[in-house]
């Protein structure tokens, strides 16, 4: 009798064959994209108090310890989905009000104007103008 499968040959013992041997992961860098990063613009923002002083919300002296940058939401700023904005675009921001403008459901429009009200302030210190 003819086997019907081409790989089972009648007459013989069956072949054995080792398992696959476990390699690693190849691990590749991601994609340097240029203008995207640049830690001197994170770096300005430690040690700042809170750019944002949302009245209703933010921590105050208290939150000194919990001020970092909070990047804008906003897709002229190179925002998209999975993807953070331009380190330039960054503000310090305490946690309460970092919190307020990335996950409350306030009106994006208020959130807007209120990121872009404290980078207009932070911007010039940041650069180190005096005005």
């Amino acid at each position: 009798m003819k086997a019907w499968n081409s790989t089972l040959r009648a007459g013989g013992p069956l072949r054995t064959y080792k398992p696959m041997k476990a390699t690693a992961w190849k691990k590749r860098a991601p994609k340097k994209r240029p203008g995207r990063h640049d830690k001197s613009m994170l770096d300005a923002c430690r040690g700042q108090p809170c750019f944002l002083a949302i009245d209703w919300v933010c921590l105050g002296p208290a939150g000194f310890d919990t001020v970092v940058p909070c990047h804008s939401n906003q897709a002229r700023h190179g925002k998209a989905t999975g993807r953070k904005a331009d380190d330039i675009y960054t503000v310090p921001g305490c946690m309460a009000c970092h919190r307020f403008i990335d996950q409350s459901g306030a009106a994006k429009e208020l959130k807007f104007s209120l990121w872009d009200a404290a980078y207009a302030r932070w911007a010039p210190i940041r650069d180190g103008e005096t005005a």
